[in-house]
């Protein structure tokens, strides 16, 4: 079964920034998009945990996706979340993306929920139905509790829309199972440092937080491994990422490291909502030197071509 769309390269899953008094900052949103689009990265997606979706709401979240849209223009698709405890409010969005013509929704496992892979499929289906897009599933259990098995995937699988998965269960086994066994839905890196493997199995797009801060060093590991299937290359380079991986994993501060990173590129991401924290001194401090030795160490790798 061939997709009806190809998520191929570099999926950019945009912060949101705010101002001090928490309402969406819409001009370093868009200083946010215009960077990405210039950076040469290759889909923007609104509404993920990324955006702060588990802080908005639904109205916020689809104002969101529709300036977005708008300030896109045609240059990119845009994949919108729909990731919510209640059905009604995915299917809210689904609508909502259906109706801005975005390109693609992300669809996850309602958290908290524990749905069985029937009701989980059944769910899934019935967005669908609302949205009648190409469907980026997400699956990381680690956030939803919820593991998209293979009565799942075959459930699903009898809609064309569902045509790739953000596999993000850090499971290398479902890396081998997804591309094996459902070659019609693509693969899709959602573990950063399994990056490299998952390019070595085939896959064609990577979702990444630290693109939004780091868009050309993503893009050089996806260009070395996908585009010139160099991976000696792409060993250097994700070598050279491997000290920012641990830096955003660490301690549970995934989100305001990627917004830290933003603001060190002039574009003011500093606030987030509650119940988060922005990062301490020594936090920020370690982030910018790891961002210091990748930059320039990266930039040597390509010079060298």
């Amino acid at each position: 079964m061939t997709p009806i769309f190809n998520f191929d390269g570099i999926y950019t899953p945009v912060v949101t920034p705010y101002h001090d008094n928490g309402s969406v900052h819409w001009d370093g949103l868009a200083d946010v998009i215009e960077f990405l689009i210039a950076a040469g990265v290759h889909g923007l997606i609104t509404g993920g945990s990324t955006g702060e979706n588990y802080a908005q709401t639904v109205v916020e979240r689809i104002e969101i996706a529709q300036f977005t849209k708008e300030r896109i223009n045609g240059r990119l698709p845009l994949v919108v979340g729909t990731g919510t405890m209640l059905t009604d409010d995915s299917i809210a969005l689904a609508i909502a993306a259906r109706d801005m013509k975005a390109e693609s929704i992300l669809l996850a496992s309602p958290p908290y929920a524990v749905p069985t892979d029937r009701e989980n499929a059944l769910n899934a289906l019935a967005i669908d139905r609302a949205a009648d897009l190409p469907i980026m599933l997400y699956n990381y259990p680690h956030r939803t509790g919820t593991m998209m098995g293979e009565e799942f995937l075959d459930r699903v699988g009898r809609s064309r829309n569902f045509c790739g998965i953000k596999e993000s269960s850090g499971d290398i086994n479902r890396v081998h199972l997804l591309a094996r066994d459902y070659p019609h839905i693509q693969l899709g890196c959602g573990m950063d440092d399994q990056a490299l493997e998952f390019f070595a199995w085939g896959a064609p797009f990577w979702v990444c937080g630290g693109s939004n801060f780091l868009p050309e060093e993503h893009v050089a590991l996806y260009n070395a491994c996908m585009a010139e299937g160099n991976f000696t290359k792409g060993r250097r380079i994700m070598s050279a990422l491997m000290p920012l991986m641990r830096v955003l994993e660490q301690g549970g501060k995934f989100i305001q490291t990627i917004k830290h990173g933003v603001t060190m590129n002039g574009i003011d991401c500093s606030v987030v909502r509650r119940p988060l924290k922005a990062l301490n001194k020594d936090d920020k401090r370690e982030l910018e030197q790891v961002v210091k030795v990748l930059k320039r160490t990266i930039a040597d790798i390509q010079a060298e071509g």
